[in-house]
């Protein structure tokens, strides 16, 4: 690459970084608006409550597949690895230090970025290409409040729920695979083995996890869907962004929370 080529690349490099410090801006002022709004829950409660709802109703059923899956692969590949080298117990401590930490949380998350990230990122970029958020500012509404708020705060209130019951599903299918699976494992080596690995707050970090990721995951849709532009195909680029960017979020977020809340 010569000289000249690298300066004629310098602008568009300053052109991105000054776009991507503009975009980090604007997000933390919807954040801040949302903190700002969040003191008077007069304003949002029932929306709240109205969302966490539908998506719990709607998300329940795949979250439950999943665990299921999750606790079964557990199971299997623990089973694999450690028959004939180790007691059998070990496999129910590997089952549920596996699916309370992470593929309880984990998995949770990643259906909810696939049924409601995507979701929301859709109706919200939608509504802004077709001018109706520009509608709710000229009648005096403000649409962080009707829109964003009670989606995060939904997502906030349901995912922890919905990670509890998949850890719950989760350890019920390792243990059933596990007796199905594994030679010689009972259920007695298996309860002894979750008994011994399981803490008080191992469930705890996995439901600050789920709050964390919950709103993690409504913010961004409501982020990126508020930025929509460009029609029909601007909508379908608002939805690919919000697919990609939160499950790039959850994966960094995941592995930052262990060691900030010191689980082994």
């Amino acid at each position: 690459m010569t000289a000249g080529q690298r300066v004629l690349r310098a602008p568009d490099i300053i052109g991105a970084t000054r776009g991507g410090l503009d975009r980090v801006g604007r997000g933390a002022l919807l954040a801040a608006a949302i903190v700002r709004i969040l003191a008077s829950p007069r304003r949002y409660t029932n929306a709240a409550l109205a969302q966490a709802y539908h998506m719990g109703i709607r998300s329940l059923p795949l979250v439950l597949f999943m665990a299921a899956i999750g606790g079964a692969l557990a199971s299997q590949q623990t089973g694999a690895q450690f028959t004939g080298g180790l007691p059998l117990w070990v496999i129910g401590s590997v089952v549920a230090a596996g699916v309370l930490t992470e593929l309880g949380p984990v998995l949770t998350a990643l259906v909810l970025i696939g049924r409601l990230g995507a979701s929301i990122a859709a109706e919200l970029g939608t509504m802004k290409v077709t001018e109706q958020i520009d509608a709710l500012y000229s009648i005096g509404r403000d649409p962080v409040t009707f829109l964003v708020v009670p989606r995060v705060v939904g997502g906030m209130l349901v995912v922890p729920p919905l990670v509890i019951v998949a850890d719950a599903v989760g350890m019920v299918s390792g243990w059933i695979v596990g007796l199905v699976a594994i030679e010689g494992l009972t259920t007695a080596d298996f309860l002894f083995g979750a008994r011994f690995y399981f803490r008080p707050w191992v469930l705890a970090f996995s439901v600050i996890k789920a709050a964390i990721f919950g709103v993690t995951i409504t913010f961004l849709a409501c982020f990126i869907g508020l930025e929509g532009r460009g029609g029909a195909e601007g909508v379908g680029r608002t939805t690919t962004a919000a697919v990609v960017a939160t499950t790039v979020a959850i994966m960094l977020l995941d592995v930052l929370l262990v060691p900030l809340l010191k689980v082994a």
